[in-house]
């Protein structure tokens, strides 16, 4: 418990300190965004503020997580997704090249040890998907399927979630319930069950997730107060270690689809929506959850209150709900972004009419 006490402290203060740091630093440089080409009024603010969680993680998981092969992982793919994600940012690369990025590093990922390698069943059974292999080098046995759920895992995750980052606060807001609603799923397990093993993913989970969840919170206060923006290498740090922990979490990506299930569906109807119009799924347009949201005529803080309060309802009930109950939190959620979709079309028809 002292612990985790001391990794809350370290970790908010930390983090305090960083976006102060870098917000004035940033500021006497002019390294600030251009709020009119977005359509806003504001004054412009620090952007590429992502470095707060490259600094924050790498200090606080060298000092309060204990080293393993895992962790050394962790930094090496972060790393290496950060600064792919920076150079976006600076070289505004095509949805195809990102695309491509997102699934060399998804196959990367999956041919380490980091990988889906079963999922449960409706029926409650498990699925092994540890079946068809071949040798890479004749040095690493590689699972095919587990790689392939891999990609498709990981490429799903940074497109439904980097979709979400429309209006400030909603991105660091809802990465925050997710990596708390995680935590609170591993002290559940880890109180429930006495496996050693077990035991200690979970108290490395616990870790990562609780300083990700403290660094988070004074950076969503600036977010929402439209003081600093994160950038897409921020986004795409988030959403690898969302999708990262839901596997080492021993696959608990049900419950992690929980929180993030309303863009998760919303995904799957933006790029549904997108194909049937002839439009490439990957591209960029204003139909995503709150821009739908907002032509229905919902404010910025009505749309953070529906989305974080929805996300965190939705999880905290994954949290002790059987699979046949996450199958029904899932479509009531489809049931939710369906008919949001509805009532979308019919303002713009009644808007087009006009």
């Amino acid at each position: 418990m002292l612990t985790y006490f001391v990794t809350f402290l370290a970790s908010l203060c930390l983090s305090y300190l960083l976006i102060t740091l870098f917000s004035r630093v940033f500021t006497k440089f002019d390294i600030l965004d251009n709020p009119k080409k977005y359509w806003k009024k504001r004054s412009p603010i620090p952007y590429s503020m992502w470095v707060i969680f490259f600094l924050s993680f790498f200090v606080l998981s060298f000092f309060f997580v204990d080293y393993s092969y895992k962790l050394f992982l962790i930094w090496i793919f972060w790393a290496a997704i950060t600064l792919m994600s920076f150079a976006d940012d600076m070289l505004s690369l095509s949805a195809k090249t990102r695309l491509l990025l997102q699934i060399i590093i998804g196959a990367v990922i999956g041919i380490t040890s980091i990988k889906i390698g079963y999922v449960s069943n409706i029926f409650w059974g498990v699925i092994n998907l540890e079946t068809w292999s071949f040798m890479l080098f004749d040095m690493k046995e590689v699972f095919i399927i587990p790689l392939i759920f891999t990609i498709i895992w990981y490429v799903f995750v940074f497109n439904a979630l980097n979709w979400s980052d429309g209006i400030q606060g909603n991105t660091s807001g809802l990465s925050m319930i997710c990596f708390f609603v995680i935590f609170l799923l591993w002290v559940k397990l880890y109180l429930t069950d006495s496996y050693l093993g077990w035991r200690e993913n979970a108290e490395f989970i616990m870790q990562m997730s609780i300083i990700l969840v403290w660094v988070l919170l004074p950076f969503v206060y600036f977010d929402y107060r439209e003081k600093i923006l994160m950038w897409d290498s921020g986004t795409m740090f988030l959403w690898f270690m969302l999708a990262t922990l839901a596997i080492i979490s021993g696959w608990k990506i049900a419950t992690v689809l929980a929180v993030f299930g309303i863009y998760a569906v919303d995904a799957v109807y933006v790029i549904a929506r997108r194909i049937w119009k002839w439009k490439n799924p990957m591209g960029g347009d204003f139909t995503h959850l709150h821009h739908r949201l907002q032509d229905i005529g919902f404010s910025r803080d009505q749309i953070l209150v529906l989305v974080f309060s929805l996300s965190f309802f939705f999880g905290v009930t994954a949290l002790f709900l059987d699979r046949t109950g996450k199958i029904i939190v899932f479509v009531i959620i489809a049931l939710f972004v369906i008919f949001l979709s509805y009532i979308w079309e019919r303002v713009k028809k009644i808007s087009f009419k006009k």
